[in-house]
């Protein structure tokens, strides 16, 4: 067993705190991503049927069409919504709280998903879809941070991973309960459509059951004695102080700085190359070609032979290929470093990129192209699980010190929903324009992704936000000595001073 996981077998209360807040948090994401594939025929049903009912008429397959994609496309504008929001919640109320808050909007739209069908409204979908967005914009923000925020230096890298393993998790869920066996048939869809209130309910019930972030608690409320108490709950009897230590450095060092907004951020040029990598960083994770892969991956099935009524099953092989990679990057990022898995998994993901570009351009005419395909689907899939999947969400928290922490995760999360709605908007006139060489503009952007953080991104792994902040500085020394020093950075090159 790796020496890390040992290591975190040891915070008992940290690994429950990872449980409840994944399955309120990533969890809810990834299946709301996933659960919309198995109900859409009775769906597009529903929207029929209620038209004919009200307005006595008919609807042609381009209209239902439009309504089904508005109604998958309004999860993404709700988790723009939710992003947008959630820096102010986060620091206003609190991690926890707004964990706990957030719940509410999820049981809501569960509710609404409940009672479509009985109430013959497509609209309540809509609704309930948007609402879930919300619910995911919030909550991956606020995870993230607690999380983070919670977990020992040596393990704070282990612990992001599972952000991305519970989002993972959730995709193969909604994947796996939508089949016939389960909840995908005419009479469970709505159930299966409101699951996620289920899992927000769970969250409420057990979220109470642990403290406050300590690192929110000492060095945005200032309360050492009850950010003592968080830590003593969530690491038992491992000791703690050398981390309020390294806390009450930081406390010092930012003490002229209060919590900064988005727009303080982007002005900041002391902090312009962590914003600059948590930019490129998200938008590559959307526009990395995940999707444009598992859209190929029913034609390269199909070639491959599987017959049309397994191909649910077939996905359910590639889910579980995200889930299983997911779980073994957990096992070994602690020993890789996150720029190490950030720059091996984009460059490998564009040269299988170019080479499935190859496969599916052939595999009408050379028989043996489609196997060739399938394995280079599954190997995209552990390369993006292992990688930028694994990586990217917790990149803020761990390159910005605690005063642009929230600004930090408003921008990257907002940047990720802003990419994921584009490329549902775009996608299908790529494919129809391009076909499989749309996987070349894909290729590209991971090239970019991956020279950016070769170059301008240090190592995390063990580091202060304090220490990574100063290496940024050292790569960059004479982007900063070219430029004057702004009276508004001074606070910042403070914090820098000090842990020098």
């Amino acid at each position: 067993m790796p020496q890390h996981l040992n290591l975190l077998l040891d915070y008992p209360a940290l690994i429950a705190a990872i449980f409840i807040c994944s399955i309120g948090g990533t969890f809810q994401y990834g299946f709301s991503v996933s659960v919309m594939t198995s109900p859409s025929v009775f769906i597009k049903e529903l929207v029929n049927k209620s038209c004919v009912h009200r307005y006595d008429r008919t609807l042609k397959e381009w209209e239902v069409s439009l309504i089904w994609s508005f109604t998958v496309s309004i999860f993404c504008i709700g988790g723009l919504l939710g992003s947008l929001t959630a820096g102010s919640l986060n620091s206003r109320f609190g991690r926890k709280r707004c964990l706990l808050m957030n719940n509410f909007v999820a049981i809501f739209g569960a509710v609404l998903m409940l009672l479509s069908r009985a109430a013959n409204s497509f609209e309540m979908i809509m609704v309930g879809r948007f609402l879930y967005g919300i619910n995911a914009g919030v909550g991956l923000s606020a995870q993230a941070m607690y999380l983070t925020e919670s977990a020992p230096k040596r393990l704070r890298a282990m612990v992001g991973v599972t952000i991305a393993t519970f989002l993972s998790l959730g995709k193969f869920c909604g994947q796996l309960l939508g089949i016939r066996e389960l909840l995908g048939t005419e009479n469970n869809w709505p159930w299966l459509l409101g699951f996620n209130g289920f899992a927000a309910l769970f969250q409420l019930c057990t979220l109470p059951l642990l403290p406050e972030s300590p690192r929110f608690l000492l060095l945005e409320r200032g309360n050492f004695q009850a950010s003592e108490n968080a830590f003593r709950k969530l690491w038992g009897k491992n000791d703690y102080n050398k981390e309020i230590e390294e806390l009450l450095q930081e406390k010092a060092a930012l003490q002229c700085i209060r919590s900064c907004s988005v727009l303080e951020l982007i002005q900041n040029r002391t902090v312009r190359w962590q914003l600059l990598t948590i930019v490129i960083a998200f938008t590559a994770l959307q526009l990395s070609g995940i999707n444009a892969v598992y859209f190929y991956s029913f034609d390269v099935f199909r070639a491959a032979g599987i017959q049309e009524h397994r191909l649910a099953y077939a996905a359910l092989g590639t889910g579980l290929c995200e889930v299983s990679t997911s779980v073994a990057c957990f096992m070994i990022i602690e020993s890789m470093g996150q720029k190490g898995l950030l720059f091996r998994g984009y460059v490998a993901m564009a040269a299988t990129l170019g080479l499935l570009s190859v496969t599916i351009y052939f595999q009408k005419t050379v028989w043996w192209m489609p196997y060739c395909s399938m394995v280079l689907v599954f190997l995209f899939i552990f390369f993006f699980s292992s990688g930028p999947a694994a990586t990217t969400v917790p990149l803020p928290g761990e390159i910005l010190t605690q005063s642009f922490k929230s600004a930090g995760y408003t921008v990257g999360c907002t940047i990720n929903w802003i990419s994921l709605f584009v490329l549902g908007m775009l996608f299908p006139i790529l494919v129809d324009k391009w076909g499989n060489f749309c996987f070349l503009m894909f290729m590209a952007v991971c090239l970019i992704c991956g020279i950016h953080v070769r170059f301008n991104m240090p190592e995390t792994k063990n580091r202060t936000a304090l220490e990574i902040s100063a290496e940024f500085d050292k790569m960059h020394a004479k982007d900063k000595a070219s430029e004057k020093k702004k009276p508004s950075d001074i606070c910042e090159i403070k914090v820098q001073e000090t842990k020098l």
